[in-house]
């Protein structure tokens, strides 16, 4: 997806799914373009990958289901993720996603990330 696109009806699913190759994981899709408030990328876990719970101290990020089946963990409690489950992860909860054994598709959202500033030090 270029910049110009970045405003037009978006991706279909199913095409993206079919075109994107077999092995290919991590992001297929994502929002670009320098003037959008939010971030969103479609995510592609091959059957049984990880990604590490981890911790989002400044964004909540919305997690939508798209296909397959995985874990979404949060807070140490694990969540089915599946076509149409919607979760919200609040900033500052570890989290992390599990692919099952045919893998998961999934969209996140959130506000887009501010650029690097230099913060004073804390006391």
């Amino acid at each position: 997806m270029t910049d110009s696109d970045a405003h037009d009806d978006g991706v279909i699913l199913d095409d993206l799914l079919r075109e994107a190759a077999a092995d290919a994981a991590g992001a297929l899709w994502r929002l670009t373009g320098d003037d959008r408030q939010l971030d969103a990328n479609v995510v592609r876990l091959r059957p049984a990958a990880t990604v590490t719970d981890h911790v989002e101290p400044d964004l909540d990020v919305l997690v939508v289901g798209l296909s397959g089946e995985g874990t979404l963990r949060c807070a140490g409690t694990a969540h089915d993720l599946r076509p149409g489950v919607l979760r919200l992860l609040p900033r500052g909860a570890a989290r992390g996603v599990s692919a099952g054994p045919d893998g998961v598709v999934y969209l996140t959202v959130h506000r887009r990330r501010p650029g690097l500033a230099i913060r004073p030090r804390p006391s």
